[in-house]
């Protein structure tokens, strides 16, 4: 009985730890940059008649 609770808690706190990770993580992510590295990128490089 001891062995399944101290795996129960164990298991909520390796979620609990992810979750957190994740959180922490994006956090110090910027926001959409890889929408503004698309833009640059294929403002120089797409001929003008494909671009919309």
């Amino acid at each position: 009985m001891l062995a399944r609770r101290f795996t129960i808690v164990c298991l909520l706190m390796s979620l609990f730890g992810m979750f957190f990770a994740i959180l922490v993580a994006e956090a110090g992510r910027p926001a959409r940059s890889w929408d503004v590295a698309n833009s640059n990128a294929c403002r120089f490089g797409c001929p003008n008649h494909l671009r919309n």
